[in-house]
């Protein structure tokens, strides 16, 4: 007998290691839905922390505007929350009631009638908080984010006491 092998087994044998069975395309699909799946949170919490950047740089940009307004009228007195409602006359108004009304404006006009902000005067240091609703980002309903500037100002002579 021929040490050949016989040709009908090794027909057999390749027909049935040719091609991929319905196993293993089925793990591979579930593996790719798997890693899509991944992508999509990815997305998603990428969308949800750079909405939440965003609007703690406006506020960010809201606050050094009311600073740098307060610094250039150094000799008014600032003092104000937004339990108080600020100016609503805009002809008559001094520059400080124009600040005030720009600065309420520019909270509600950024983060809705729920943001809340204050200006606190102690002697030459001025505080300028901002809060809003940021409930995406904090993963629960009613969670508040806040954004506060401290500084020191000059008097009206500009040296800081």
């Amino acid at each position: 007998m021929p040490a050949c092998p016989n040709r009908f087994l090794l027909r057999a044998f390749q027909r049935r290691q040719s091609g991929m069975t319905l196993i293993e395309v089925l793990v591979a699909l579930l593996i790719l839905a798997i890693g899509l799946m991944g992508a999509a949170v990815l997305q998603l919490n990428a969308l949800k922390y750079t909405d939440s950047a965003r609007m703690t740089s406006q506020a960010s940009f809201i606050a050094y505007d009311m600073l740098d307004r307060i610094r250039a009228n150094a000799g008014a007195d600032y003092s104000w929350g937004s339990a108080e409602p600020a100016p609503r006359s805009t002809s008559t108004a001094s520059v400080r009631d124009l600040d005030l009304h720009d600065f309420e404006a520019n909270i509600i006009g950024f983060a809705g009638e729920d943001a809340k902000g204050s200006v606190a005067l102690s002697g030459h240091e001025v505080t300028i908080s901002i809060s809003w609703q940021d409930a995406r980002a904090a993963n629960r309903p009613g969670a508040r984010e806040t954004f506060t500037l401290t500084s020191r100002i000059a008097n009206d002579q500009g040296a800081l006491q």
